[in-house]
């Protein structure tokens, strides 16, 4: 009997292992929203809060990308939704619809956060405050097309027998950034082209609050509906304060490392990582909750031990080739360059992996014995924590290191 639990466990890690690393490739498309970073930088310089609102944007399209698709992973389980775009449940649909209404909410409530926090640190003006709501919601407002790839990266893997829980998020959670900062680059070059550019950043705010308005109207009357929207505010307010801190963190990495292109081009990459991980357990832990294949006990994290160490030992792998990639593609690649960026990169890994872990699996407990939908909440909150931390393990790093 113990010889076959013990080869139970081992199939678990390793399958856990393989399908990670399989997703985890994924991140390896965030290398090109950092070259996309690192080259446009000249942009960032054009007004003093476009750098700082940038991790926001890209945290907060993560926190809404992550609850979008950890609650449709966990109803694919359930055989609440069906792997198909037409002709779907209810379940379906509402998961979609609060998704949209949420999108406006979370980007005019983070770029209100973000013009005080700025305006405390002394990095934005009052008058910056309109610009910001209109580059942020505009961004995000076009970061809805997200949505449709998370269905149909969700749809297929269910269909192929592979767990959504570890494929879905890792996959569109990079694939997002890369999406996300190309739109925000946009938005920005339109913004600063002159009245015009202003005029129509406004027109595509406004439609989609149109939009948002129209469909918050045909929903109003569902009480589930409701019940997400005001679960999911909650996940938000917490998480507004928790993205625009990263943005001052981002800024002092960037006074530390200047003009390294090879940190820069690696940050987007590394983020998504860690949140990668904290993702598959969250996940794992929210679908294991739902099914009953799980005590809601902090004792019970034992159970899911070997997805935990699968997901951390795929991601030390691709931490290693982030680093060769990254001064590959700057270069910049010789054995000590590579040696140094390698070191920064797994001391980062071995500060942040087991913190967003915890966290992950925490928040999942305490909201499933709370009676709350724990999708509404670990994701989001995880991703964006999964940001910061990240940040600033990647600080406390190069401040040993450099």
């Amino acid at each position: 009997m113990s010889g076959a639990n013990n080869v139970s466990r081992q199939d678990s890690f390793s399958k856990t292992f393989r399908e990670c690393l399989l997703s985890f490739n994924f991140d390896f498309i965030g290398l090109i929203a950092g070259i996309i970073l690192s080259s446009q930088l000249h942009i960032f310089r054009l007004a003093p809060w476009a750098i700082a609102v940038y991790p926001a944007v890209l945290s907060t399209k993560g926190m809404i990308g992550g609850m979008f698709a950890g609650r449709l992973s966990t109803a694919l389980h359930v055989g609440t939704v069906y792997p198909r775009f037409l002709r779907n449940t209810r379940i379906f649909h509402r998961i979609f619809a609060v998704t949209i209404v949420i999108t406006l909410i979370a980007s005019l409530f983070m770029s209100l956060v973000a013009t005080a926090l700025g305006i405390l640190i002394g990095n934005v003006d009052a008058p910056s405050s309109l610009n910001i709501i209109l580059a942020a919601t505009a961004t995000m407002s076009l970061g809805t097309t997200i949505l449709l790839l998370t269905m149909l990266v969700s749809f297929l893997s269910f269909k192929r027998g592979l767990d959504p829980d570890v494929i879905v998020y890792p996959v569109m959670s990079t694939t997002a950034d890369v999406i996300i900062t190309v739109y925000y680059l946009i938005i920005l070059i339109i913004f600063f082209s002159g009245s015009t550019g202003r005029i129509a950043i406004a027109a595509i705010s406004t439609l989609y609050a149109l939009i948002t308005i129209l469909m918050l109207s045909r929903n109003i009357g569902d009480r589930e509906f409701l019940k997400d929207i005001k679960e999911t505010i909650l996940t938000l307010i917490i998480v507004s304060f928790i993205v625009n801190f990263t943005g001052a963190f981002l800024g002092e990495i960037g006074k530390l490392v200047e003009d390294r292109r090879e940190i820069y081009t690696v940050y987007p990459a590394l983020i998504d990582m860690i949140g990668d991980v904290g993702s598959v357990v969250g996940s794992i832990t929210t679908t294991r909750l739902a099914l009953g294949l799980l005590k809601p006990s902090l004792k019970s994290m034992g159970g899911i031990r070997d997805q935990i160490s699968g997901s951390w030992l795929a991601s030390i792998i691709i931490f290693i080739a982030l680093s060769l990639l990254s001064l590959i593609l700057n270069g910049l690649l010789e054995p000590l360059a590579f040696i140094s960026l390698t070191l920064t990169l797994i001391m980062t890994n071995i500060i942040a992996i087991p913190v967003i872990v915890a966290i992950s699996y925490i928040v999942s407990i305490l909201t499933f014995k709370r009676g709350l939908d724990p999708d509404n909440f670990v994701i989001p909150i995880e991703s964006s924590l999964a940001d910061n931390i990240t940040t600033i393990a990647l600080l406390i790093t190069i401040l040993l290191t450099y």
